[in-house]
């Protein structure tokens, strides 16, 4: 499956243009991790165990935008816009939404 920001594929034609898919994923914030994440997992500004759920939230979101372009039969998702979010009372939700449009290309 190709799955690109860009509006097209360099090289190929759309043939079909299927719709907006979208995959999101709200994971909570562990809440032992966070009262140490200052003192023992922020190194250089960056923490990594905040980097490791975005990575599995994006994860998520991505598989999720292919399996639905899947379901509509197509083979490219163009256009792909990722957003993150925190949610939940005292902010205590991570929430990364993707949404594209499933295309056929040729």
């Amino acid at each position: 499956m190709i799955m690109t920001t860009t509006p097209s594929v360099e090289g190929s034609h759309i043939t079909n243009y299927y719709g907006v898919v979208t995959g999101e994923a709200i994971l909570g914030a562990n809440l032992f991790r966070d009262l140490f994440a200052g003192i023992r997992d922020i190194v250089g500004g960056r923490s990594g165990a905040y980097e490791k759920e975005l990575r599995k939230a994006r994860e998520i979101a991505f598989s999720e935008i292919e399996a639905a372009a899947q379901a509509l039969g197509a083979n490219a998702v163009v256009g792909i816009d990722i957003d993150y979010e925190v949610v939940g009372e005292k902010g205590g939700m991570l929430m990364v939404s993707v949404s594209g449009t499933a295309v056929r290309v040729a």
